[in-house]
């Protein structure tokens, strides 16, 4: 620490610049303080720290003996602690997820100790250094937060317990999920409203959901015991139901519990198969070489759909190929909401059947594929149907949502189906082709870093910036964080050192992510968080200038 009170002290009034000096590690005795990198001026990016203190005068020392989650969920805590004591002072700011728990490197575990990153904004006047004020914070309060954040006697020992129970019991939820052939699982006295379109903090007053006794199941957690709430099962499940009762907020929670929720956010106890994917029309994005000829084929002018590419996709076209890519990505059930979906890829009733002949409709409708999806590829949906009842003869479940309570109506739904049979006609032309691999030039990853300075980074939650390119993903519903964007464009990166093409981006994805050290090869940055395979491939399929090639 006297070296690094030296040089600061040297730096007053200098020129911005003269903070390089200050890069390296510095000893404070009880911890290590590395200074990775310093910000070229005043409005840059805030400079990059870590800090690491040894197990040995944290007393946190018997976390390393608890399970994998449970470790994970303290690593959050230390780091949500850190953020909380940063407030103090707004030049240090700590990466934090918030209302998810996620494998994020704010705080990390080591054979060395506890590993915190941050970021500190270097203090200046205009473009001149004010180093008694940097002395202040780097010297004086950083350490008190690091070493109350790191110390186990002044931990809140029993929100610290609680949240990592809390987080290991969502682990365990999630892992019996294939086990009683659920997709998802949704805890009784859950609160799944949220405060408002900004706001992902469960509603005041809300009512909490409990299942009915046709569709509850019990679980098991380590901590809590057993756990009884709604359970909806592998297959094609629909969510029925007037308007403003619940079917969209149902599924925005089925969505989102793909992670681990903090203690008191409501969806504590309700977990989802991570493999699950939302998709959506998305007019305007790019497709790249897709067979797309499941569900659009004989376009005009004998347009080619097996080994389709558009930089401009219609709304119909943008699901369809959603849907295909998340089946080459490995997903397992598609949650699908008839407001955000292009009606024409859902259904085509009698009457638009009886006016425009098949003949002249490229689309064939997802209500027409559903069942081979689920029977042939194993693949479950979950959708939010209000409007057509011709799924409802698709359907292994119908739920509906009254006053935000679920009901199961499916043996309610097989009578309407007797009284009220469909009369619309099935218009598969062609049983389902088995979804094959494209494949995928790394190289032009390299090319479009090269040529924007290697720049990569997230730009809030709706765009990532690769090189010169920025990728659209504000249609990723799922993603809840820029930790995870980052994360995803720092993948990418090692997928342009590696040379040629790719036959398998799935299993060459999974190599650099599904290890517990995957971001071992990333930068020493603390807002970096594991994404899901799924969410990098869509990323991946949004870019523009990608280069693909159609499976043979």
């Amino acid at each position: 620490m006297d070296l690094l009170t030296a040089k600061l002290k040297k730096l007053e009034k200098q020129n911005y610049s003269a903070y390089q000096q200050i890069k390296g590690s510095y000893d404070f005795t009880d911890f290590t303080l590395h200074i990775d990198h310093v910000q070229g001026d005043s409005y840059a990016s805030p400079s990059r720290f870590r800090a690491v203190r040894p197990w040995s005068v944290t007393g946190l020392d018997f976390i390393k003996e608890t399970s994998e989650a449970y470790q994970l969920a303290a690593r959050d805590f230390i780091g949500r602690t850190l953020a909380e004591f940063a407030k103090q002072d707004n030049a240090i700011s700590v990466a934090t997820t918030a209302q998810v728990v996620l494998d994020n490197t704010a705080v990390l575990f080591t054979e060395q100790g506890i590993e915190l990153r941050f970021r500190i904004n270097l203090p200046a006047d205009g473009r001149s250094i004010l180093a008694k004020k940097a002395l202040n914070i780097i010297t004086f309060y950083l350490p008190k937060y690091i070493r109350k954040a790191t110390l186990w006697r002044e931990l809140d020992q029993t929100r610290f317990t609680q949240h990592c129970e809390v987080i290991e019991d969502q682990h365990a939820l999630r892992e019996q999920l294939a086990e009683h052939n659920l997709v998802s699982f949704i805890a009784n006295n859950s609160v799944l409203p949220r405060l408002s379109g900004e706001s992902d903090l469960p509603m005041k007053e809300a009512l909490p959901i409990k299942a009915p006794s046709q569709l509850a199941v019990t679980l098991h957690t380590p901590n809590r015991g057993y756990v009884t709430g709604l359970g909806i099962k592998k297959g094609i499940t629909l969510i029925v139901g007037g308007g403003f009762h619940g079917k969209s907020t149902l599924l925005t929670a089925i969505e989102k519990s793909i992670y681990d929720h903090l203690p008191g956010d409501g969806r504590e106890y309700c977990v989802t198969d991570p493999l699950s994917m939302k998709i959506r029309a998305e007019d305007g994005r790019c497709v790249h070489n897709l067979n797309i000829a499941n569900f659009i084929n004989h376009l005009p002018m004998q347009k080619s759909t097996t080994d389709f590419s558009t930089q401009d996709a219609s709304g119909s076209t943008s699901q369809a190929a959603w849907l295909q890519e998340s089946i080459e990505s490995g997903a397992k059930c598609l949650l699908i909401d008839e407001d955000t979906s292009a009606t024409n890829f859902m259904i085509r009733d009698e009457r638009m059947q009886a006016l425009v002949a098949k003949e002249a409709e490229p689309i064939t409708p997802l209500v027409d594929r559903i069942a081979e999806l689920r029977d042939q590829e194993q693949i479950s949906s979950i959708i939010v149907m209000g409007g057509s009842g011709d799924y409802l003869d698709e359907a292994d479940n119908v739920i509906q949502m009254h006053e935000y309570q679920p009901v199961d109506v499916t043996e309610k739904a097989k009578q309407v189906i007797a009284q009220h049979p469909s009369e619309r006609h099935h218009e598969c032309d062609h049983p389902l082709q088995e979804s094959q691999t494209r494949s995928f030039n790394r190289a032009c990853l390299q090319t479009l870093l090269a040529e924007g300075k290697f720049r990569v980074g997230a730009k809030g939650k709706s765009s990532l910036r690769f090189g010169k390119e920025f990728i659209d993903i504000s249609a990723l519903e799922q993603l809840q964080t820029s930790n995870e964007i980052n994360a995803i464009g720092w993948t990418l990166f090692q997928l342009a050192q590696q040379p040629g093409w790719s036959s398998n981006l799935l299993l060459d994805s999974d190599a650099l992510l599904e290890t517990p050290d995957w971001h071992a090869t990333m930068p020493n940055n603390g807002d970096i968080a594991k994404p899901r395979v799924l969410d990098l491939l869509a990323t991946l399929n949004r870019l523009r200038k990608a280069q693909f090639k159609a499976a043979k």
